[in-house]
């Protein structure tokens, strides 16, 4: 079954909260080598003008990972995951992922390509915190074609 190019445009239900603390943000840092203390400790966090620690960037792939599942793992979308390749990843950071948050995560699919018999698939989910929008992520995933 082939990727089924009527998925673009739809949005799909948005997935959470997802609570984050300060123990998930230093895992996540500790996991990436990041080594600024604003990572791991509230005081430093303070002093650099956050209200608690704040994650390292690329943390908001974990909650667009989350949303996306619901696309990825439609039947009706027609993607093999056994054959699905990360592209790329693309960050609009609206403000840090920081401890205490509520993080809600929306997927939509903006669009579906062929090239070279692969089906390349842009999605971009958007990462709120309440009203509040925290981070927009965009990845492009790759269905290769072929047996």
């Amino acid at each position: 079954m082939p990727v089924n190019e009527d998925f673009v445009g739809r949005a799909f239900d948005p997935v959470g909260p997802y609570a984050v603390d300060a123990a998930m943000i230093a895992d996540f840092a500790s996991a990436v080598g990041a080594s600024d203390p604003v990572h791991f400790d509230a005081d430093a966090a303070r002093a650099a003008g956050y209200r608690d620690v704040i994650a390292p960037p690329t943390m908001a792939v974990r909650f667009d990972q989350l949303a996306s599942r619901a696309y990825v793992q439609d039947p009706e979308a027609g993607i093999d995951y056994s054959r699905v390749v990360h592209g790329e990843q693309k960050f609009v950071h609206h403000r840090p992922i920081t401890a205490g948050d509520e993080l809600m995560a929306q997927t939509t699919v903006d669009s579906i390509r062929t090239a070279g018999g692969h089906a390349m698939i842009s999605v971009r989910s958007e990462i709120t915190a309440g009203d509040e929008p925290v981070a927009t992520t965009t990845s492009t995933i790759v269905v290769r074609g072929g047996e």
